[in-house]
């Protein structure tokens, strides 16, 4: 009897290593790009990140191209870096100034080319758009040190040596050519001198604009009598309406809305105290950091996003 015993526990184990050894491997494991379904991220209709990011690839909904129906929606510039950097197969598309590492998302070539600041001032990455900004109308600020403190401001992140180097740093691409020391601007602006800390700046709309304007404001605050800011970034789709559009004047009106994108027809501009471009940004493909894909063509991501392409097997290595 025993040793019957011992001859069948001996084949049980047999069986068992031999059947995890014939297991077939997964199709979706990371680390390449060899059959693995691909999973596609978006942001929502309102992004300018999604608006850029369409008009490069030439994805075009009033012809008649439709998003593939498996893609995920997510809400923020931040949040796509976080699904993207999560899933081993996932692919979307963000702004140059986020944190690639921390997020743990590679960057992709486009149509061969780097996003940088040479090859987007130089024209040769096309995946590219400005980061925007609208004031109130003038005479419609709670108060006139509030109107000056945001001229100021302004004057800060788009003339000066200084600001355009905080912005710089925080991953916005600058031209310094017509640029002047801060310390000769902040003299046309006699608020700054006096104690600002009960004003409160605030800001909203794109939040692909976060990381430049979190670190100009930082920079700017003691520099202009301590002045406070508030960000709450929505999204490119409020920066318009929350500074002259119908939510001015509720509970979500800001001194300065942000748009990742032009500014459209209907968003009328003219009246604002101060609006303009403040920086240029690339829109970068990405996928998860252990993707071994490098490069991407517009007509891929095209492929990709329509739904006619689902598997990164079949992308050119």
């Amino acid at each position: 009897m025993k040793k019957l015993l011992s001859l069948l526990v001996i084949a049980l184990l047999a069986f068992t290593v031999v059947g995890c050894s014939s297991a077939p491997a997964s199709d979706d494991e990371g680390g390449d790009t060899a059959s693995t379904t691909i999973n596609v991220y978006t942001r929502d209709s309102s992004s300018g990140t999604r608006e850029a990011f369409e008009g490069a690839i030439g994805f075009d909904e009033d012809a008649g191209d439709t998003l593939t129906a498996t893609a995920s929606e997510v809400s923020s510039n931040g949040d796509m870096a976080t699904r993207v950097g999560q899933d081993a197969n996932g692919i979307g598309y963000v702004s140059l100034t986020t944190d690639f590492e921390a997020n743990n998302i590679k960057p992709l070539q486009f149509e061969g080319v780097e996003a940088s600041s040479e090859t987007v001032l130089d024209g040769s990455y096309k995946m590219q758009r400005p980061f925007n900004f609208v004031t109130r109308a003038s005479g419609d600020f709670v108060s006139d040190d509030m109107e000056q403190l945001v001229a100021a401001f302004i004057a800060y992140i788009t003339e000066s040596q200084e600001g355009l180097a905080v912005v710089e740093e925080a991953g916005g691409i600058v031209d310094y050519t017509n640029a002047r020391p801060w310390a000769e601007i902040a003299a046309e602006y006699p608020v700054l001198e006096q104690d600002n800390s009960s004003l409160t700046i605030r800001t909203g709309g794109s939040t692909s604009v976060e990381k430049c304007i979190n670190a100009a404001l930082t920079a700017f605050q003691p520099l202009a009598g301590n002045v406070q800011f508030a960000m709450n970034q929505t999204g490119s789709g409020d920066g318009y309406m929350r500074v002259l559009g119908e939510e001015k004047d509720g509970a979500n009106a800001v001194e300065i809305g942000f748009a990742s994108r032009p500014f459209e027809d209907e968003e009328d501009v003219t009246t604002a105290m101060a609006s303009g471009s403040f920086c240029l940004d690339a829109v970068v493909a990405v996928v998860n950091a252990d993707n071994a894909l490098e490069n991407i063509t517009a007509a891929e991501l095209k492929d990709i996003y329509l739904g006619n392409t689902t598997d990164f097997g079949s992308l050119a290595q």
